[in-house]
């Protein structure tokens, strides 16, 4: 789940190339040849016709004799098998683990505002019920207090009031509350020293949610802008500044962390 600031729209085979390994075998020819390199004719072993030639055959060994006074060529022809060809292994390549894909659950979905807040009221003087919807904790300025329904002034002069229409804590959308600075309880008189990072919980019947101040603005009385819905989580305080005055307001900026 995105978390927005504020008011700011709150937004690849080894192939293993196995080069087989090709035995070339050289087939050694041998030549008889006499020292003007031109071929012995004995190298055909074709003997004379006009003498008697006796071949005695033994195994794997051709004697041949002649009366002539030539040398006598004694060929023991000896076959060799061919060397044989081993062919190199074949590399198997090792098969590609492909990692399960991660699953992920899907992103938690906080309920929507459902409607757009309500214009301030015409008179901020008539009675309203203002029933108690929860509490506002603010641990750095030692607040911890009932949180009505309602923004009209019989309202906030019981209690800090939620604006009718905007989100509840928890959902997304803008949380809108309201309190008096220095009459009655004066529940927000020291909203000025709250700081970034400082924390305000609220507690309902859905739980307990916790929001982290974002930043902090003083604006003029007709900026109603602070109550607009966002797209995120988010809370708004405000309440008359400076202390004492209705001339403008301080607000307090803040987004859900828990």
């Amino acid at each position: 789940m995105n978390r927005g600031n504020g008011l700011d729209v709150r937004r690849r085979t080894v192939v293993p190339i196995v080069v087989g390994a090709l035995g070339l075998v050289g087939i050694g020819t041998a030549f008889v040849v006499n020292g003007d390199d031109t071929p012995d004719a004995i190298a055909t072993f074709n003997p004379p016709t006009t003498e008697a030639t006796t071949t005695t055959a033994a195994p794997s060994t051709a004697i041949i004799t002649t009366s002539e006074s030539r040398p006598t060529l004694s060929a023991e022809s000896t076959t060799t098998a061919a060397p044989t060809t081993t062919a190199a292994p074949t590399t198997t390549a090792a098969p590609t683990t492909t990692a399960a894909p991660t699953t992920e659950p899907p992103p938690e979905t906080l309920p929507e505002q459902p409607v757009a807040p309500i214009a301030p009221p015409s008179d901020p003087q008539a009675p309203e019920a203002g029933p108690q919807i929860g509490s506002i904790s603010i641990p750095r300025i030692g607040l911890d207090t009932p949180m009505l329904s309602g923004i009209r002034m019989t309202t906030l002069d019981r209690g800090p009031g939620h604006w009718p229409g905007t989100a509840m804590p928890g959902q997304d959308g803008n949380v809108v509350v309201a309190a008096h600075r220095t009459s009655h309880n004066a529940e927000f008189r020291n909203l000025d020293q709250l700081s970034p990072g400082d924390e305000v919980v609220f507690n309902t019947a859905e739980g307990a949610h916790t929001y982290r101040v974002n930043r902090t603005e003083i604006v003029n009385p007709d900026a109603v802008w602070i109550v607009n819905p966002t797209e995120t989580p988010t809370a708004t305080l405000f309440a008359c500044h400076p202390p004492g005055s209705v001339a403008q307001r301080i607000v307090v900026f803040l987004d859900l962390v828990a």
